[in-house]
């Protein structure tokens, strides 16, 4: 799979999605991202959406699902790098993702993550 890649950072899976992602990546990407979970007991992941453009809502769709499985497999959430027409677009499908934490950017999903004890090491910021 070409259109999304998983990095281990710092003791969570960083998901870095492309723009030219498929509905049949997006389900590979499923399956692979909760196989990685599962082995590695992550205990957060970080989905990186700053390449897409737009949206669709199978798109969003799967974004809450992908976050509903790592919930269920004891992992937190966190999208970033999403544009604020991607924003508005899935405000205006009514998909609101209640369950999905959000952040600007690594940087700041790293700390909220720190701060909330789902990964070790001392804050950056002081």
């Amino acid at each position: 799979m070409n259109a999304a890649a998983i990095y281990a950072v710092e003791g969570i899976l960083l998901v870095s999605i492309t723009s030219d992602i498929t509905d049949s990546d997006i389900i590979e990407l499923q399956e692979l991202l909760s196989n990685r979970i599962a082995k590695s007991e992550t205990r957060g992941v970080v989905v990186d959406i700053s390449a897409l453009e737009i949206v669709d809502t199978f798109v969003g769709r799967v974004l809450a699902q992908l976050t509903a499985i790592a919930r269920l497999l004891d992992a937190e959430t966190y999208v970033v790098g999403m544009r604020p027409a991607v924003a508005m677009t899935l405000v205006e499908l009514g998909m609101y993702l209640p369950d999905n934490h959000t952040a600007l950017t690594l940087d700041h999903a790293l700390e909220k993550m720190r701060s909330a004890g789902l990964i070790s090491g001392i804050s950056r910021r002081a």
